[in-house]
């Protein structure tokens, strides 16, 4: 299912120290994979529900971890994680962390459902392909859809690389830990959700135009030119170069 397993022990310490795990708290564990993962986080005392879709690997984790889902200490879902209702299993649960190694090809479903979700978990700690992570961050400077759709809702982190050598199957690329932090929807206090990502598709609707042409294709021209003049921006701007707070004074005027 596109899974690569984790076998690197420094790889899986880092990823628990930036959960920063506090003994009963609760974390979701999308994909246990073999459990390795899930071992450490027990040990620090959490509890643990993991999201398992593979049958085998379901069973699996039945029969490795049955004193600790005897215990509660872990719940184990067998289902597909972009399926998993959340608002059922966290009924109650008010704080709580998601830790992912999940495939890569469901990056973009999966950081939406969960940061986009009503009830949203206060830090994420994933592992993802290096090269997106860096455009998480916005490494290179430029920024771009994914970079503000992360950073609306929360704080992204580099934390390390993992060398492709780390997992099996070896994936082709180099993975990265990414540790998304302060989690909340206070970024969308002046405007709706669905009025911030609708402007910010349009403005990087074509990467060659100006950000006042791209914004004047969905949005009144009088209203966005008014926008770029009363916050002092240049009218040659590209969306790329555009940092998330500058998107939030746009989308307060122009929404």
């Amino acid at each position: 299912m596109g899974q690569n397993f984790l076998t690197s022990v420094g790889a899986l310490n880092a990823i628990v120290e930036a959960a920063d795990i506090k003994k009963g708290e609760v974390i979701l564990e999308a994909g246990p994979g073999k459990g390795v993962l899930t071992k450490e986080l027990l040990k620090k005392g959490a509890q643990v529900i993991a999201v398992e879709k593979d049958d085998r690997l379901a069973e699996y984790i039945k029969e490795i971890f049955d004193p600790e889902m005897k215990d509660g200490k872990l719940v184990l879902v067998h289902a597909d994680i972009l399926d998993f209702e959340i608002k059922l299993i966290m009924h109650g649960i008010t704080h709580w962390k998601l830790i992912s190694n999940i495939p890569y090809y469901i990056t973009g479903q999966f950081l939406r459902k969960f940061l986009s979700a009503r009830a949203q978990p206060e830090r994420m700690v994933l592992i993802l392909q290096k090269e997106v992570v860096e455009r998480i961050l916005a490494k290179d400077g430029k920024e771009s859809i994914l970079s503000l759709s992360v950073k609306a809702y929360g704080k992204p982190r580099f934390v390390q690389t993992i060398k492709a050598g780390s997992f099996t199957p070896m994936p082709k690329v180099d993975s990265a830990i990414v540790s998304i932090e302060n989690i909340s929807k206070e970024f969308f206090k002046g405007f709706t959700e669905d009025g911030f990502f609708s402007l910010v598709r349009a403005g990087f609707a074509s990467k060659r135009k100006k950000l006042t042409s791209n914004l004047s294709g969905e949005f009144p021209k009088e209203k966005v030119l008014l926008a770029f003049e009363e916050l002092g921006l240049d009218p040659n701007t590209r969306a790329e170069d555009v940092k998330l707070e500058t998107w939030q004074k746009l989308s307060e005027k122009i929404l």
